[in-house]
């Protein structure tokens, strides 16, 4: 019994250095946990009370982060057979290619609002560095798409690797 509370205790001590991370970059601290949680845990879903307990939080705190992570693309959610209970699992497909590249939208938006700008100010150097900004943003939407379809070639290789690995 020792060793599962210490274990436990392991686990919420990492979800907490793993979320600190997520926090730095912009993720809310509450989504930041239960992600760190789902990611590092061995269950393949969780209801929402099963998550307070295991980050030792209350219900209400895991509703918004759960909404926020579903709608990021991170999360699924669905119903546990036979109950009424809503549970929670990682879209374990593409982990990182959500966290990391599917920032196209955010992206877009930050390029027309900088173009907006552009359109609206009188030529100076306010007006240059947005559209330096609008530039950058399509560069830098360009490069991820392009990293996403290598993303898509190098895992699978990994998987192919793997699988010769087991045979």
């Amino acid at each position: 019994m020792r060793d599962r509370l210490n274990e436990r205790a392991d686990l919420r001590d990492y979800v907490e250095r793993f979320a600190e991370i997520l926090i730095a970059g912009g993720m809310q601290r509450m989504s930041s946990r239960v992600f760190g949680y789902i990611l590092a845990d061995d269950a393949a879903d969780y209801t929402a009370a099963e998550l307070a307990e295991g980050l030792d939080v209350s219900l209400a705190a895991i509703s918004g982060a759960v909404r926020e992570l579903t709608g990021m693309g991170l999360l699924f959610k669905s119903r546990r057979p036979g109950t009424r209970a809503d549970v929670y699992r990682l879209n374990d497909d593409d982990i990182w290619g959500k966290v990391m590249l599917d920032r196209a939208p955010l992206l877009v938006r930050y390029r027309e609002v900088a173009l907006e700008g552009v359109r609206t100010l009188p030529p100076g150097a306010g007006r240059d560095r947005l559209q330096q900004t609008a530039d950058y943003m399509d560069f830098v939407n360009a490069e991820m798409a392009a990293m996403r379809e290598r993303w898509v070639e190098h895992r699978k290789r990994l998987r192919e690797r793997r699988e010769a690995t087991d045979e």
